[in-house]
């Protein structure tokens, strides 16, 4: 039987059958995951919005969140979960000028929740 160096300095007497070929894959898994991982994007976004369906009801609200931004023309898509049992997608434009906060863009009855979260998707012209 071999003795395996563990990380607390003492040696190990027992060393379990592919102990090291898991700890190798769990590693190689490890820094993949930390290399494929996306960084973090710049650039800041000049709306922000928040959603929510329960007891009966469904609301979005926005916030022109970018003080040097250009008012934003948005749009968005959000999929949600009717009382009867059906999907249904709500869809819609609104417009937001520099400072607007806590704006009510989508506002409807009928639902129990969301089953995606929204989606908007907004630009701006200067």
């Amino acid at each position: 039987m071999s003795h395996v160096s563990r990380c607390n300095g003492r040696r190990g007497d027992r060393q379990f059958p592919g102990e090291d070929e898991t700890m190798n894959w769990l590693k190689i898994a490890a820094v993949l995951a930390v290399a494929g991982c996306p960084s973090t994007a710049v650039a800041k976004d000049a709306v922000s919005c928040g959603g929510a369906a329960m007891l009966g009801g469904a609301q979005l609200n926005c916030s022109h969140v970018e003080p040097q931004a250009p008012p934003q023309f948005c749009t968005f898509s959000w999929a949600l979960h009717a009382m009867a049992g059906d999907q249904k997608i709500v869809e819609g434009t609104f417009m937001l000028p520099p400072g607007a906060s806590n704006v009510t863009v989508y506002q409807g009855s009928g639902f129990d929740s969301a089953l995606s979260n929204p989606i908007v998707i907004c630009r701006g012209n200067k």
